[in-house]
């Protein structure tokens, strides 16, 4: 571990590591402070600077913007009770009362410290435990390789936050945009229309900005209005928290990260689930839950510090097993594939630089979060200010620039454009183009197991249940449909009760 540690921070140290480290938090941190801008849009939006990136700093840069993200979402949580992220939509609910209180300063030093401590342990599970599942997926074949994404996408829409009929929709819709190019058996030509552009399959970083960045755009293009008036002055001593502020937050702290770090490593399920999970286990455990919305100091630090445990074990089935659990994953999967890296259980052994390389960058990243988060708050609540009218020309002029520069082809323009139309139709439907990006990548993977495990058997599918781990993964994915249902249901006969 010390050897591996010292090769991830000779390349996390190099001047080159250090500057798009540098550069992914404080762009995260951005992102998650502006209300409306979002991850994925800013993911894809920047995905195709990085193709001109080798593999491990393209991959640093994107990660600081995905977990800057999660540390610079509860500012507007807490001053304006506007969440920056979803993830951070939780702490809302107690933030923003402390704010009306005059403690924003203290809410604000406290979810910079619990989102530190959910970090920290969130890496250390991933430095420890990703090498041991990588070893274990050594075994896998192509039919465990196939059940699990089966079990992957059914997790991802029966945990969603929407209908779980609409996020199953969205992945099969996915499933089927994964099909279009070049059919990898027999060469045929699948839905490519004569354009040579899709003979590789849809471009992810043309989707990408057509479902999550332009719908945006267009809920958002006639706003004028600037930021609402922000509870209080934010100062130096006014951050400073008391003993008891300490004493109250230290176990909903550890129990944020052990909660954050268990869901974050589940395909499916992510920050948003571990974030709700953690605030209603501190409303239950406690032993006056009336005060949660009303200011308690414990229902910002504990799911802080789930959300960004969360967001650092999210990579464990995505660079051990090639399994992303959740859009943003697969977003950094299509990175890996495009610039040639394999993610998957090899991946530790053959390019230990880039695992212990981007593991390293995790710890300087949420160093240097701290570093930005505390001293810099004032210019992060001016960032605040700043009308969405005079943001979204430039958010339009990336989105341009940046499909156009990858292929420099017209045609990803013209998607971009149609799954923008798109993006904002499954807006006002609520079906989320998330579990879609899913589908979309894990796609073709499916399809390359499912046949290679045909083959294997001679086309007897059947034989897949003589495989253990095969059958585990499928027991659980039925699990989890009679589980979701079991539940609907339940809440449904609750709701008829109370009418």
């Amino acid at each position: 571990m010390l050897e591996n540690l010292t090769l991830g921070f000779s390349v996390a140290l190099s001047l080159g590591g250090l500057l798009y480290c540098l550069l992914g938090v404080v762009l995260g941190t951005v992102v998650g402070v502006l209300p409306g801008l979002g991850v994925m849009a800013t993911l894809a939006i920047l995905m195709p600077i990085t193709f001109h990136l080798d593999a491990v700093h393209a991959l640093i840069m994107l990660s600081g913007i995905y977990y800057g993200a999660a540390y610079g979402g509860s500012t507007a949580s807490i001053l304006l009770n506007l969440p920056g992220t979803a993830n951070t939509a939780i702490t809302c609910l107690d933030g923003y009362p402390m704010a009306q209180q005059g403690r924003a300063g203290v809410a604000l030093m406290m979810t910079a410290v619990a989102s530190f401590i959910g970090s920290i342990l969130g890496l250390l599970i991933l430095a420890f435990c990703a090498p041991i599942l990588a070893r274990v997926a050594l075994n896998f074949g192509s039919p465990e390789y196939f059940t699990l994404m089966v079990l992957g996408l059914l997790a991802a829409g029966m945990l969603s936050k929407g209908s779980q009929l609409r996020s199953v929709a969205a992945i099969f819709i996915g499933l089927f945009l994964g099909i279009v190019g070049t059919d990898i058996s027999t060469g045929v030509q699948r839905f490519t229309f004569d354009l040579p552009e899709l003979y590789t399959g849809l471009p992810l970083v043309a989707i990408s900005l057509g479902l999550f960045g332009l719908p945006e755009v267009i809920a958002n293009a006639g706003r004028k209005d600037n930021a609402p008036q922000m509870v209080g002055k934010i100062t130096m001593r006014s951050m400073m928290p008391t003993r008891e502020d300490l004493r109250r937050s230290t176990m909903p702290m550890l129990r944020g990260s052990a909660i954050g770090s268990f869901f974050g490593a589940l395909p499916g399920t992510g920050s948003l689930i571990a974030s709700f999970a953690s605030y209603v286990v501190e409303k239950k455990s406690h032993r006056d839950p009336s005060i949660f919305g009303h200011g308690a100091i414990e229902g910002i630090t504990g799911p802080e510090a789930a959300n960004n445990a969360a967001t650092q074990t999210a990579f464990i089935p995505t660079l051990t097993l090639g399994v992303p659990g959740d859009a943003i994953m697969a977003m950094m999967l299509g990175v890996m594939l495009i610039h040639g890296v394999a993610p998957g259980p090899r991946l530790i052994t053959e390019q230990p630089d880039l695992f212990w390389g981007l593991v390293a960058s995790f710890l300087i990243g949420n160093v240097l979060l701290v570093i930005l988060n505390i001293p810099l708050v004032g210019l992060w609540v001016r960032l605040l200010r700043i009308p969405y009218h005079m943001l979204f020309p430039a958010i339009l002029v990336f989105i341009c620039l940046g499909v156009y520069s990858v292929n420099y082809a017209v045609v990803d323009l013209v998607l971009v454009m149609a799954f923008g139309l798109v993006g904002y139709g499954m807006s006002l439907i609520r079906l989320e183009p998330a579990p879609l990006i899913l589908g979309l990548v894990l796609g073709p993977m499916m399809e390359e197991n499912l046949r290679r495990t045909l083959m294997i058997f001679r086309g007897d599918l059947w034989a897949i249940w003589d495989r253990p781990l095969s059958v585990a993964f499928l027991a659980c994915s039925l699990a989890l449909v009679v589980w979701s249902l079991v539940g609907k249901s339940k809440a449904k006969r609750e709701l008829a009760a109370d009418l």
